[in-house]
């Protein structure tokens, strides 16, 4: 189903929000702006429904929020420290758009643009984007899709396309942030299951400084399922940015039949599984929620919402060492990323 809002965008003309809709019951609600999740409401076996995305109380709202609430991200997703990179012998200048680092694609990213709806059904839409050379300081004119589809077993699938006509990083992701109690809770009472061996160490601005670090021993194991809450803060790497904020490199990197992830809510009525073809996640315990325009009830707190992004690990174009595939896409090449997230009422 499409409608279009009363109220404008910027650009002069309506949000228009699509639904999807499966046999199960469950009810996926997209907008063209940022190709944005907006709702994701999932039946569980005692008759009520419950909403496990963070979500805004009117697309007015998404335009004045500052934590990219369920939206597209490009053309970089994560940071690029100093807002550069060097690429064939070429430097290259972007858009800071966080301190000197450039976050998420730049000040003007694609979560800031209106998606073109190419095709939409009760299951499934389609968007499309084109960005030209120079936007934000990349290279090249890149266009993009994003394609949503909902199953009937309950999977919500996300699949990023792009093409370039000249070399570049691309890292596309959804900012999704998911609270499977379906309420302003804290999720530090969920458990997390990150099926990953290694995580990014970040400093206070999230830029990587070290290396990539094993999770044993430390805070950053989650191999097993615990709560997010059981090591918090308990150590610098947390501390420096007031929680989880890290990539995770995934055991099954590029895998899409394998789990990268589960999650559970506080009581356990409700599980999500993440599977992707992206070699990282990155895990953000919504650190900086607070002050964030909530969809029912004021404004939502820090910890009340947690991402699970997948993606290149963070300024992989000024890392080529790291060990997964190369960010820089090329002419002729296609980029293509694709995120399942699977929801199982218990």
């Amino acid at each position: 189903m499409l409608k279009e809002t009363p109220s404008t965008a910027a650009d002069g003309l309506p949000w228009r929000l699509i639904t999807l809709r499966n046999e199960a019951g469950m009810v996926v609600t997209l907008m063209d702006w940022g190709a944005t999740l907006l709702s994701a409401r999932v039946p569980l076996p005692d008759g009520s429904v419950r909403e496990t995305l963070l979500g805004c109380p009117s697309p007015e709202h998404y335009a004045e929020q500052t934590a990219f609430l369920g939206a597209s991200i490009g053309r970089y997703a994560n940071r690029i420290a100093k807002s550069r990179f060097t690429l064939d012998g070429a430097d290259y200048s972007l858009l800071p758009s966080q301190g000197e680092n450039q976050l998420h694609g730049g000040p003007d990213g694609f979560d800031k643009r209106r998606w073109r709806i190419v095709q939409q059904n009760d299951s499934e839409a389609l968007f499309s984007l084109e960005s030209p050379d120079g936007d934000q300081g990349f290279p090249g004119n890149l266009i993009a899709s994003a394609r949503f589809t909902l199953s009937e077993d309950n999977r919500l699938a996300i699949e990023y396309r792009a093409t370039v006509d000249k070399p570049c990083p691309v890292n596309l992701t959804n900012h999704a942030y998911f609270n499977l109690d379906g309420d302003q809770s804290d999720v530090r009472d969920h458990h997390l299951q990150l099926l990953a061996d290694a995580y990014l160490p970040v400093d206070e601005m999230g830029i990587p400084h070290d290396g990539l670090k094993p999770v044993s021993g430390t805070s950053f194991d989650f191999r097993q399922p615990k709560t997010i809450g059981q090591d918090f803060l308990s150590d610098d790497d947390q501390r420096k940015v007031n929680g989880y904020d890290h990539a995770f490199l995934l055991t099954a990197q590029g895998d899409v039949t394998q789990p990268a992830a589960h999650v559970w809510s506080s009581d356990k009525k409700l599980q999500m599984s993440v599977y992707t073809t992206a070699p990282a996640l990155q895990f953000y315990s919504g650190n900086f929620l607070a002050g964030t325009a909530a969809r029912e009830h004021g404004d939502y707190n820090a910890w009340q919402g947690l991402a699970l992004e997948s993606e290149f690990l963070p300024d992989s174009p000024n890392h080529p060492e790291w060990p997964q595939p190369d960010c820089v896409l090329r002419p002729g090449e296609e980029y293509v990323s694709v995120t399942v997230y699977q929801f199982t009422p218990r």
